[in-house]
């Protein structure tokens, strides 16, 4: 049966300007790290794409190492895309990155201008794709110059491959100096993705500051601590975890004191009526520089019930207060090497 998205899709989701540009993104948008591989049904990352489309996300963002294997997620997102929401291209915002191990050799990794055009034009081919709406920079890299990685990032916009240019874990100094540099060749930074959670807080020590000063949108990946800000810990590692498995989020993490406060935000939750999931998203959102927060799903119903948190939005001195005592910094970035770079 052929899809037909909801014609009332627009009706609760809200959108927020990313920085200063003209483009307005969900406050929840759809990540494409986990769950869109070959080691899950495909009609199961089917029914969440539609289901998420069906209620406002217009965002979905990938990278050209989501898997696995590697570049299967953006195969698996192309193919979908052709079968269902050809006709709504216009109505989404596809985002795709190039800057970690994708194939042998020297070029196919970093930050070089060499790496970065032919991952985007392998990351179209698999999308059947002509363009993408935002490319970015997924790593700062030391050994290139960052004029060279900008200058990649421009020329995409400006080939058409790419509408708008954005960038990933950079520092607050390096993404003053990657804006500079866009702003100069005349294609400007849209955006930053750093990670940030009530438990990896560090975009609050001077990257939001400057992304204002900047004129730069912010979009927040993992949002939910992998998982740790959901009811998925709150018993211990299941077997079948994340943790479990040592994929990123690895069990030493989950500390008996860290797991104390994610029980103690939990119980905050519960007393605002919602689930911790959905109390660390809204949390995540309350500063209005947060243009969007990225989520995972594995299911519709997790879907579902992350985008549950745009129902309370709003917190109260005192709820920001007793936040502020539980959400720690728990040794969960692990992307920080290239962010303080």
């Amino acid at each position: 049966m052929s899809y037909q998205a909801a014609e009332d899709r627009y009706n609760d989701l809200p959108y927020r300007r990313c920085g200063r540009s003209g483009l307005r993104l969900p406050v929840v948008s759809l990540g494409l790290w986990h769950n869109f591989g070959d080691d899950k049904p495909r009609e199961t990352q089917r029914a969440i794409l539609r289901r998420a489309f069906d209620l406002g996300v217009t965002h979905f963002d990938l990278a050209n190492n989501y898997g696995p294997p590697p570049g299967s997620a953006e195969k698996n997102f192309g193919e979908i895309l052709a079968q269902d929401f050809r006709p709504y291209r216009d109505e989404l915002v596809i985002s795709t990155k190039a800057g970690y191990d994708m194939w042998p050799g020297p070029y196919g990794d970093r930050g070089s201008r060499k790496y970065l055009l032919a991952s985007l034009d392998q990351s179209l081919e698999r999308m059947g794709l002509d363009y993408v709406d935002i490319f970015y920079s997924h790593r700062f890299d030391p050994d290139t110059p960052l004029e060279e990685t900008m200058g990649a990032l421009d020329h995409a916009v400006r080939s058409g491959k790419a509408l708008y240019a954005g960038i990933s874990s950079y520092s607050p100094e390096r993404t003053a100096e990657a804006a500079a540099i866009l702003r100069d060749m005349g294609t400007p930074l849209l955006i930053h993705q750093p990670s940030y959670s009530m438990l990896n807080r560090w975009i609050e020590g001077g990257l939001l500051d400057t992304l204002e000063a900047e004129g730069v949108g912010c979009i927040a990946f993992s949002p939910l601590a992998q998982g740790v800000l959901t009811d998925r810990y709150l018993s211990g590692i299941p077997t079948d975890s994340r943790a479990a498995q040592n994929r990123f989020l690895r069990p030493e993490h989950l500390t008996d004191e860290i797991l104390t406060h994610v029980r103690t935000l939990n119980a905050l939750a519960a007393e605002r009526g919602q689930t911790m999931a959905q109390l660390a998203l809204s949390w995540a959102l309350r500063d209005p520089r947060v243009t969007s927060v990225l989520i995972g799903a594995s299911s519709v119903r997790q879907l579902e019930d992350s985008l549950g948190a745009v129902q309370n939005p709003t917190f109260t001195r005192e709820e920001l207060a007793t936040i502020d005592a539980d959400a720690v910094e728990a040794g969960i970035n692990i992307w920080s090497a290239s962010s303080d770079a």
